[in-house]
């Protein structure tokens, strides 16, 4: 997974890179992005049910404004167009803050476009969001399971999910492409993806 020729940048800018002692994809917000979307899709790879599995690491950029966490997590089911797509993602640097209410936002589900965190958290305060144990720019081993539309987030190779999402808002039949994810103001790293499809 460490070569970007497979993939396709959608307001990012992609690179190889080793960090922490693995080949990875580097993924940097461009900054030209007035929304969610904000990743790099895999090219010609379609995805409905099933695990994904990876590692991710995400800091802020060094340029990041005072509300920047490092926001970093796998698209999924994206629309051809990327109009739509579901996502689960970490903020590393609230994982551990000593802000109570900031350790509770450490892993977030949003699904593009009517439901970002915002909404989410309005309507529906702490469904989908948890607390995880997460350090900023460190590897996170991070799986996300997906069966219809329901989605389970595991953390650091954890046997019970840290989030689940029950009511994925694009409904049991959408599919399309993965992307590895990054929001406002972040570096980050991927490794070690491995993605299994349902029978």
């Amino acid at each position: 997974m460490a070569s970007t020729d497979g993939l396709l940048p959608v307001h990012v800018r992609v690179s190889s890179e080793q960090y922490l002692g693995k080949a990875s994809l580097r993924v940097v917000d461009a900054g030209t992005s007035k929304s969610d979307i904000a990743y790099a899709k895999i090219k010609n790879f379609r995805f409905q049910n099933g695990t994904i599995e990876l590692e991710i690491a995400g800091k802020p950029l060094s340029t990041a404004g005072e509300l920047a966490r490092g926001f970093v997590g796998i698209a999924f089911r994206i629309a051809d167009d990327d109009s739509k797509f579901e996502c689960i993602y970490l903020r590393p640097t609230n994982g551990r803050a000593e802000d109570q209410i900031r350790r509770n936002h450490s892993v977030q589900y949003i699904s593009h476009p009517d439901y970002p965190w915002e909404r989410n958290r309005k309507e529906t305060p702490e469904k989908y969001e948890s607390y995880v144990d997460l350090a900023v720019g460190e590897w996170t081993k991070v799986k996300i399971v997906v069966q219809g539309d329901k989605a389970r987030l595991y953390v650091h190779g954890a046997t019970q999910p840290a989030l689940i999402v029950n009511d994925l808002k694009l409904g049991a039949t959408q599919e399309g492409a993965i992307g590895l994810w990054v929001g406002p103001g972040t570096d980050a790293h991927f490794a070690n993806l491995n993605v299994i499809p349902a029978n």
